[in-house]
């Protein structure tokens, strides 16, 4: 009789810590570190310039197309980084909302581009990007914090204004979002980071 408790007690132990464990995991909120808004502005700014010198304006979207690969691979090497210090795993319920927020409208983006391209020019594509990028952010705020939601608007409402915008303005605009955004934002959370370990 005892050793019958016994394994029914277990069994309900073991099974309250999986569902507290589930529960604190699906609690959590993602920290995206400011490092990685520091180094995806820093490629955003470079790209920028790149395409205001006159003989590489032409190529400005492989440019770009580089330029958003190459922030990206260093972006979630930082989240994954960040991500395995704090114990939430690549498999864990922040990071698949924050993903599972942001990957829409990314798709979106890389069929617009080609349908923009194809179609109507490239006039459009940056204020596209801008716009979508943002949308995706403000998902993917859900499993972060509100920091992403008003970077994500912030994005938005460039990306309106990149629309209207005059054809010239348009790497400007992609240099203020891509570059200057995520680096004042890079900037802010990585100070209010440092303020929550003091």
């Amino acid at each position: 009789m005892p050793a019958a408790n016994t394994v029914e007690l277990d069994s309900h132990a073991v099974a309250t810590l999986r569902y507290i464990r589930a529960s604190m995991e699906s609690a959590a909120s993602l920290a995206v570190p400011g490092s990685t808004g520091l180094v995806a502005g820093a490629i955003g700014v470079l790209a920028a310039i790149v395409c205001s010198v006159p003989a590489w304006r032409p190529h400005w979207l492989i440019i770009w197309l580089l330029a958003a690969g190459l922030a990206g691979a260093v972006g979630a090497a930082l989240l994954l980084r960040q991500s395995s210090l704090s114990s939430l795993t690549m498999g864990g319920a922040p990071i698949r909302r924050f993903v599972i927020g942001l990957s829409p409208s990314l798709f979106a983006g890389a069929v617009m581009t080609w349908v923009l391209w194809a179609n109507a020019g490239p006039r459009l594509i940056p204020g596209t990007w801008l716009l979508l990028y943002g949308c995706g952010l403000i998902a993917a705020s859900a499993a972060t914090t509100r920091a992403i939601g008003i970077l994500g608007g912030s994005f938005v409402v460039l990306g309106l204004l990149a629309l209207v915008a005059r054809q010239d303005m348009q790497i400007l605009m992609l240099g203020i979002g891509f570059g200057g955004l995520h680096f004042v934002f890079g900037y802010v959370m990585g100070r209010a980071g440092h303020g929550r370990e003091g």
